[in-house]
């Protein structure tokens, strides 16, 4: 039993969060956090896939790890991005390596596919982890968006924006956006709604049918 969560309390606070951080680090299982946490192993599970971050991202050289190619020591590429004429440094060595390259795949650690889904604890340079800080502003960012009709944080409107937003403006309706990318988890009145709210760069005249109603009198 947990010595300082209530039984009954139904959302994660900022210190559960910081309890499963550094519950993970330490290489406990979901079910022993869950445990003291007085919570299903699922609830764990949920929270921590719905909040990690990734520490990946484009910088260095060769010998850096963060350059995340599968194919970085033994690739013997030069100007992949032939930006550059003549250039004879390895391509492997280069901060734009990982973002040129056609042949770029990314490393993958199996970790991530199964519990407990992140980086934590690991001695391996980290992809994937959870911050329970992080984890607790993200999910109150949320709270307070879904609390005035907008259920996604910032992160993830910029993101649906940067797909929906060019596809109006070239003339396709939302119908047609949401038929040719279900991963955009939202409904036809929910794109009219933001787009009605500003939410979008796009705006209600750049919509075909909007435009050709009159104001009603």
């Amino acid at each position: 039993m947990s010595k300082y969560i209530p039984g009954n309390q139904k959302h994660l606070t900022l210190n559960d969060r910081i309890y499963i951080e550094n519950e993970l680090a330490k290489g406990t299982t979901f079910k022993d956090i869950a445990a003291f946490l007085c919570k299903d192993p699922t609830t764990i599970s949920k929270e921590v896939r719905a909040h990690r971050l990734s520490d990946w991202y484009h910088k260095g050289t060769f010998y850096n790890a963060k350059n995340f190619c599968i194919h970085r020591y033994h690739c013997q590429k030069t100007n992949a991005c032939g930006k550059i004429l003549l250039c004879g440094i390895k391509c492997a060595s280069c901060p734009t390596c990982n973002q040129t390259c056609k042949d770029f795949e990314k490393e993958r650690c199996k970790r991530l596919d199964k519990a407990p889904y992140v980086c934590n604890g690991c001695t391996i340079a980290h992809k994937y982890y959870y911050n329970g800080r992080a984890a607790d502003r993200k999910y109150r960012e949320l709270l307070i968006s879904s609390r005035s009709g907008i259920n996604m944080t910032k992160h993830q409107l910029h993101q649906k924006d940067q797909i929906i937003s060019p596809l109006i403006e070239q003339g396709q309706s939302p119908y047609q956006i949401l038929t040719n990318h279900p991963e955009l988890d939202m409904s036809v009145r929910s794109m009219y709604t933001y787009i009605d709210k500003g939410l979008f760069t796009a705006r209600n005249i750049d919509l075909k049918r909007q435009a050709k109603f009159k104001p009603r009198k």
